[in-house]
């Protein structure tokens, strides 16, 4: 896409309606990557508020626009791949269901269309029926999972949970457990049971980001892969503005480092999740979850040669 204009710096705060100032589309021919956002926390069993995570991070993604090519990349992703905004994913306030059918209704449509999301929570449990949708258009899945808690608790009623994922993933076939891998955990899990390969948070800050890399790509091989980022994974430090801190996490540095990383999988899929701004400062958090947004989508061009 040689035309970017939208991440003019002249006008880097004007009209942030999609994320780094992407143009607001749902034709499918106007994009090879389309960004969604997914205003739903009714899955929290911590404090909510990530319904207005999307949003938030749209206008923190601002302050990245100034930049023609992001920091350390040598070529601007947006003269490699085209970028929209899809908006919001709408559904009736309260109804769980229509939240899924609509995931169903409009990932099914673009995927099919051979194109790649990058979708912005909203709670965790929005990535549950979007391994759905992309199991469905790639076929069973490896999962690359940056998260403080492992997300594979079972408990009664464990239906709409934004702890439980990926107890449920696995079970309905949607990914591969001996292809996925966990990082940044450091909350209780049962090691002899768990089905994933973790690098708990207190092994990923002392090991070195190419060693994390290299264990995340021995891991994953050349499977279809989804890419899951809980903010949490970030120590408070550094996200503050989600549902359920927990410290002794990883630093934005490491984690983007992480992120870059990743060139050469075959990322199918990607989502952020768990921005609550209701309790961040100074969008520290919002503006770490557009970062780390804006390097996937560096990765996916970089994909692309």
């Amino acid at each position: 896409m040689a035309d970017h204009d939208f991440t003019n710096s002249f006008s880097i705060h004007a009209n942030i309606f999609g994320y780094m100032g992407a143009p607001l589309s749902r034709n499918l021919d106007d994009a090879d990557v389309f960004i969604i956002g997914l205003p739903y926390d009714l899955a929290a069993t911590g404090r909510a508020g990530t319904r207005s995570g999307p949003a938030a991070i749209r206008q923190a993604s601002a302050n990245l626009r100034w930049e023609e090519k992001r920091f350390p990349w040598n070529f601007c992703a947006f003269d490699k791949i085209r970028v929209a905004d899809y908006g919001d994913l709408e559904f009736p306030a309260g109804s769980h269901e229509a939240f899924c059918d609509g995931i169903d209704q409009h990932y099914d449509a673009l995927l099919a269309a051979g194109k790649t999301t990058l979708s912005f929570g909203g709670d965790h449990y929005v990535t549950l029926p979007l391994m759905r949708a992309h199991q469905r258009a790639h076929g069973k899945l490896a999962m690359i999972h940056f998260d403080a808690h492992t997300d594979t608790y079972e408990e009664e009623g464990s239906t709409y949970n934004h702890g439980s994922m990926f107890y449920h993933a696995p079970r309905e076939g949607l990914i591969d457990a001996d292809h996925s891998i966990q990082i940044g955990i450091r909350t209780e899990y049962t090691e002899s049971k768990h089905e994933f390969e973790v690098i708990n948070a207190a092994e990923a800050n002392d090991l070195t980001a190419d060693k994390i890399i290299t264990r995340i790509k021995q891991r994953v091989g050349d499977m279809p892969c989804y890419l899951t980022f809980d903010i949490d994974c970030l120590d408070p430090a550094y996200a503050p503005g989600t549902g359920t801190p927990v410290v002794g996490g990883l630093s934005s540095d490491r984690a983007l480092k992480i992120i870059r990383g990743l060139v050469g999988l075959n990322l199918v899929g990607m989502d952020l999740v768990e921005v609550a701004p209701s309790y961040d400062y100074a969008e520290i958090t919002a503006l770490a979850g557009a970062t780390l947004g804006l390097e996937m989508l560096y990765v996916l061009a970089a994909n692309k040669g």
